[in-house]
């Protein structure tokens, strides 16, 4: 029987770096059998429940659920994860993270918790050399299987296994697989402790830290508290690599090991600040250490910044750095260079980081600029906040405008509340929260009610996760092939007949399924007199290819051998459109840089949209020169090889990767020649000469740093000049010329135009200044300032203005403000001289103060000033007001 002390402080623990423990974890499972996977993307795929991945098995759960097969039974990943719920308590503490990496071993169905508590043990004790005698397990309270594989197989005393209650030890997310947990305490020693009599497991302080989390999901929730044993059990484990390295190490924080110390470091040396000196500078030392591993990570990914969804997150996550950043007294952009810091000490876990790392500089450096803009702004901003309280007798900020600041200009409350502190003034807190939780409510109604996959409940998820089908169709059009399954809108059936619309799917396809960006496939299935015309191509979930579509005639049974045929004009047209935005990439990286990277796509029969990194506008010389380079290679007749290969193999053939996307084994590369090499499943033409022709369309922008080319290859190209040719031949007849002299014949239709424009003007003006008579007798003197405020019948807005000037002029020094009814609407207009305004005229509000009484509103500046209304019969109140407000504007 092992001895166990409930206090020992020597430790002769090896001192394992991040990096190290990341790979013994791996290889250790890898040893039991298990299949090692990568890092999955931080974006959720397929998952609407989820913003961010968050944990270990989050982009495992379709093997949890049985929705998909898993490429093995047991399975070991260390996981890239973000949580950002709790990120105001970010760098308050040195336990709070917004990224963190979690090391997981995965059973679907195959060993359960006997082997997966030994395996937790062994690893601890003999591979990691933690003392055993600073271990504690706990168990759910009901547990006995557990409680007794601890006590008696791993010799764990009772009176050292905790039992927890459903709050602490029992893992269930809403409906669906839930079970008990399993944790593994580390006991840090006394001096991590709070020091109170009876400190033990469970207690709040950072004494005894949990290191392990065996999760056994072994029930189904209905969702209403009801639970069976589900027919295949999991082993869900997660275990913090971060904070294992700080046991492992015997650090305080994740902030003191050996990766993230040197970051924080990095982060004290550009600031000149030194690390526990002072709290405040640590408060914000760790959250820009925090911060700037997520937002390496996450645009790592392909996550740009922009104002909603996991954009809004990484902006924010940037802007609290960069504003921590300036309140250490770090000047300029800082940020990229901090980012090269966490590559560094990341880029062996995740090469993917070293391979993007301009593109992740150009992002940060970016943002942090467009921050720097908007601070200031924000900054002006409550400067006028400030001016209005101090005009009220205020001397506390409404929570409105606190969150306002917040939420449109990226201010944090503790930054209003610091700068108003200064000047003795406070913020409504309860009215920022309100504000706060009242937009919180309205994302929390906007989003729907889904499944655990957090994804709507389709009939796909009936069909046996067993089926899958193999894509055939990179050299064939047409195949036969056994269907495997069928399914209605509303159920899985053994049959399509006549007139009904739903899904076949079958063992081998030529056709593709929409993937990549490039759009299904679609065509004709046939069996005998059946007829199904499939009108797209989608992959469902477990590698089916699902031919969506209707019965035309006669009848498909399920098991039939069917005759599959593919569009053949569709798909030729829909591979010269793929193969362009090949051609465009590399032309874009070309004129504008390698900072371009792709950021999504879409391709059919008919045109191609290709988004991209960029930060700027394209000038019409850059758009010239990138179309010039395409149609280039395509006169060129550059030969398309495509070949398989590993994913390292590719690599080394310099061939472009996606964000975000998870690569297998095996690898398509696709070269055009020796100018463009990327990876890629889609299908191509077999010559670049295929294409024809590329024509731009349009460039725009669609997020913040990401640009959008829509454009057009080969027969699009020709009918989009047919048009114009139609089109410019319908214009010419319209204006009785030819489409050869149409230019001059518009130069001189113009010119009339503009001679007539001229003149009606003119005779508006002076329409307008005969309505008013001698207006000159109306001149009235307030308080020493001249005042002309009259009707002006018929004249619009820019009329009205001419006129204002002509009689501003006439008389010298004052005020002016005419009135005019057109088209059943008000026009307003206010002018004031220097002399006027030293005295305290004001155009702008003198039209406020007049405006309601035509139902309008507007304003200005203190010289010139107008507004609109829609209550002519107002006007003559109006122009009678006029002299009450200035009477009550001059001293």
């Amino acid at each position: 029987m092992r001895t166990y002390c409930s206090d020992v402080e020597e430790r002769n623990v090896n001192k394992y770096g991040v990096n190290e423990l990341r790979k013994m974890f791996l290889d250790f499972f890898e040893s039991k059998g298990h299949l090692v996977m990568k890092s999955f993307s931080l974006v959720p795929h397929n998952d609407n429940s989820l913003l961010l991945i968050n944990s270990g098995m989050a982009p495992l759960k379709p093997y949890f659920t049985g929705q998909e097969i898993p490429p093995r039974k047991r399975v070991t990943t260390c996981q890239k994860c973000i949580r950002t719920g709790d990120i105001e308590n970010i760098g308050k503490t040195d336990r709070h993270g917004t990224f963190f990496e979690m090391l997981g071993n995965f059973s679907f169905g195959d060993y359960f918790k006997h082997e997966a508590i030994a395996w937790c043990w062994e690893f601890l004790t003999e591979v990691v050399g933690l003392e055993a005698d600073r271990l504690y397990p706990s168990v759910y309270l009901d547990d006995d299987e557990a409680f007794d594989i601890w006590n008696k197989e791993i010799g764990i005393p009772a009176e050292r296994i905790f039992r927890f209650g459903k709050e602490d030890n029992f893992w269930e997310h809403g409906s669906g697989p839930c079970g008990p947990c399993s944790e593994v305490y580390y006991d840090r020693g006394e001096k991590y402790g709070c020091g109170k009599p009876g400190c033990t497991v469970g207690c709040e302080c950072d004494r005894y830290i949990e290191v392990w989390n065996n999760v056994f999901t072994q029930f189904d929730n209905d969702g209403h508290g009801n639970y069976k044993d589900l027919s295949q059990k999991n082993i869900d484990t997660g275990m913090g690599l971060e904070r294992l390295a700080a046991v492992v190490q015997d650090v305080e924080s994740i902030f003191d090991v050996d990766t993230i110390q040197a970051l924080r470091n990095r982060v004290c040396e550009l600031a000149g600040k030194t690390y526990k000196e002072k709290h405040e500078w640590d408060v914000s030392i760790r959250i820009v250490t925090d911060h700037i591993r997520s937002a390496t990570f996450m645009i790592s990914d392909g996550i740009m910044p922009s104002n909603e969804g996991r954009g809004y997150v990484l902006r924010r996550i940037i802007r609290r750095a960069a504003r921590h950043g300036r309140l250490l007294g770090i000047e300029g952009d800082f940020l990229a260079n901090l980012s090269s810091t966490v590559i560094e000490g990341s880029k062996d876990g995740y090469p993917e980081l070293e391979e993007k790392k301009d593109f992740i500089f150009n992002v940060l450096t970016q943002e942090e600029s467009k921050f720097n803009k908007t601070i200031d702004q924000g900054l002006n901003i409550l400067a006028e906040m400030e001016e209005n309280m101090e005009k009220e007798g205020r001397t506390q900020l409404s929570g409105e405008d606190a969150f306002r600041l917040y939420d449109t200009y990226g201010f944090p409350l503790d930054l209003t509340m610091e700068i108003l502190e200064e000047k003795n003034l406070t913020i409504d807190e309860e009215g920022f929260q309100a504000a706060m939780k009242e937009q919180k409510e309205k994302a929390r109604k906007a989003r729907k009610v889904t499944n655990y996959m957090g994804a709507d409940v389709t009939v796909y998820e009936s069909i046996d996760p067993a089926i899958t089908s193999e894509f055939v169709g990179y050299d064939k059009l047409s195949w036969e092939s056994g269907v495997t399954a069928m399914t209605t809108e509303e159920a899985v059936v053994d049959a399509l007949t006549d007139g009904e619309s739903g899904t076949i799917i079958v063992a081998q396809t030529p056709f593709y399924g929409t993937m990549g960006g490039q759009c299904g496939d679609t065509g004709v299935i046939r069996c005998g007199d059946g007829e199904f015309v499939v009108q797209d191509t989608i992959h469902l979930a477990g590698g089916k290819i699902g031919h969506i579509g209707r019965m035309t005639s006669g009848m498909i049974k399920l098991g039939d051998k069917v005759e599959l045929s593919v569009n053949p004009a569709g798909r030729a047209d829909t591979c010269k459109n793929h193969s362009a935005t090949h051609l465009l990439q590399k032309a874009l990286r070309t004129v504008l840089g390698s900072h371009v990277e792709q950021a999504g796509s879409y391709v059919d029969a008919h045109r191609l949209r290709f988004d991209f990194s960029h930060f700027s506008a394209m000038t019409p010389e850059e758009l010239a020169k990138v179309e010039q380079i395409v149609n280039d290679e395509i006169n060129a007749h550059l030969p398309v090889r495509t070949s398989v290969m590993t994913l390292e193999e590719a690599k080394k053939t310099g061939a472009m990767a996606l964000f975000g996307e998870k690569y297998g084994d095996s690898v398509r590369v696709v070269q055009m020649g020796d100018f463009s090499t990327e990876l890629c499943g889609g299908t191509h033409v077999a010559n670049t000469g295929d294409i024809a022709v590329f024509k731009i369309l349009s460039e725009s922008g669609v997020a913040a740093g990401v640009r959008r080319i829509e454009a057009l290859t080969g027969p699009g190209v020709f009918a989009y000049y047919k048009e114009l040719e139609d089109r410019l031949s319908e214009a010419a007849k319209i204006v009785k010329a030819t489409p050869a002299n149409l230019t001059e014949k518009l130069t001189h239709l113009m010119a009339e135009v503009k001679q007539l424009s001229s003149e009606n003007e003119s005779l508006k003006s002076k329409a307008a200044r005969e309505s008013l008579g001698n207006v000159m007798d109306q001149v009235k003197e307030i308080k020493g300032v001249k005042l002309l405020a009259a009707k002006a019948d018929g004249a619009d807005m820019n009329g009205l203005r001419d006129l204002g000037d002509q009689l501003k002029e006439k008389l010298g020094e004052g005020v002016v403000v005419l009135a005019s009814e057109k088209d059943g609407k008000v026009n307003l207009v206010a002018m004031a001289t220097d002399s006027a305004m030293a005295q305290g005229a004001h155009a702008g509000n003198l039209i406020k103060g007049i405006a309601a009484l035509v139902g309008g509103g507007g304003g200005g500046r203190p010289n010139m000033a107008q507004a609109g209304g829609k209550n002519p019969a107002g006007i003559p109140q109006a122009i009678a007001e006029v002299e009450k407000v200035l009477e009550g504007q001059l001293k």
